[in-house]
């Protein structure tokens, strides 16, 4: 009996102890077409410890599903922006942002403007 109970004891401090590490955020990312968002969630998931991404081209929310043990929102903002894209807190230097596609240089007026217009045919 008392095996039973010691075991007992150690499979609820086991549970009680076991938190989950599963995490998930939402963050803005500049952009302005669907090859963004291609780049934006490649990088999220190449980054280790990122479950799920999945950004939206018209409210430019990302939203992420990762492990907090293995990542954390800082080094997925960096991995972001080293594929050109600004985030709030951290942004892609110019060389970054001049890496993409001329159609997805979203600091472009001229490029947003292009992208309105296409949304409204």
């Amino acid at each position: 009996m008392k095996k039973i109970t010691v075991i007992a004891i150690m499979l609820l401090a086991t549970v009680t102890f076991a938190q989950s590490k599963n995490e998930q955020a939402t963050i803005e990312v500049d952009g302005v077409c669907m090859m963004c968002k291609s780049r934006i969630e490649k990088a999220c998931l190449a980054t280790k410890g990122v479950k799920s991404a999945n950004w939206n081209v018209e409210t430019h929310e990302l939203k992420l599903y990762y492990n907090g043990k293995k990542t954390n929102l800082d080094s997925i903002k960096t991995k972001i922006a080293s594929v050109g894209h600004d985030t709030k807190d951290i942004k892609a230097t110019e060389e970054q942002y001049l890496s993409v596609h001329p159609c997805c240089r979203y600091r472009d007026d001229a490029v947003k403007d292009e992208h309105e217009e296409e949304k409204k045919q």
